[in-house]
């Protein structure tokens, strides 16, 4: 399914097509996949719901622009801090900063992905599906690299380590809106210091990061 914001498209309707777009992300992140109606995206915009279907045939396609605009970007982001310079600390570090980054100016977007992505139609959702397991490779290549080098604990299970950032990372979106005084950095530098106090602690000193044999 091409995209409204198509860069073949004029500014204006460019322009027009991010605002409806941003309205449907705000709809589905306020009241859900199913308790959301197109009718209600409409009313944001203060537009007739007949005009909704320029941009996007139904409710569906409207889920799936705003889920892959929740993810544009995450897995280019993460491959070119993999193959970046550094320490396997340096780019956990960036890798946990960049996931994060987005809940400044697409939260809502983030908030709909994580929530309502089983609701996509099946062909979205496996498409939705891969670019998530990609994900999921690069991070645990630069834990099995940090491992391979000595700089993570011997003990460290990649995948584990991997699951875990995802899950602590994921989980954000549903408490930073009510905590007060906490910037998306300050958010991601201490979540990537929990991380890797456990990725980097002795073996025996620390509870290992390990799956259940």
């Amino acid at each position: 399914m091409p995209s409204v914001r198509s860069r073949a498209a004029p500014p204006r309707a460019r322009r027009r097509a991010g605002e409806i777009i941003d309205a449907a992300a705000s709809v589905f992140a306020e009241r859900g996949y199913h308790g959301a109606s197109t009718q209600d995206i409409a009313d944001v915009l203060g537009i007739r719901q007949a005009s909704l279907y320029y941009y996007f045939g139904s409710k569906e396609e409207a889920l799936e622009q705003v889920c892959m605009l929740g993810v544009e970007g995450f897995v280019e982001r993460a491959t070119a801090i993999v193959h970046a310079p550094g320490t396997a600390t340096d780019r956990i570090r960036a890798l946990v900063a960049v996931h994060l980054a987005p809940l400044g100016d697409r939260r809502d977007y983030v908030r709909v992905f994580l929530r309502e992505r089983g609701h996509l139609p099946d062909v979205a959702r496996r498409r939705v599906g891969r670019l998530s397991r990609r994900l999921e490779r690069l991070i645990e290549e630069v834990f099995t690299a940090g491992v391979a080098s000595g700089e993570l604990r011997a003990d460290l299970d990649p995948r584990l380590a991997t699951l875990a950032m995802l899950g602590m990372c994921n989980a954000v979106p549903a408490w930073l809106p009510v905590e007060t005084g906490l910037s998306i950095e300050a958010v991601a530098q201490a979540l990537a210091t929990v991380l890797l106090d456990g990725a980097r602690g002795r073996a025996d000193a620390r509870r290992t990061l390990r799956r259940p044999r």
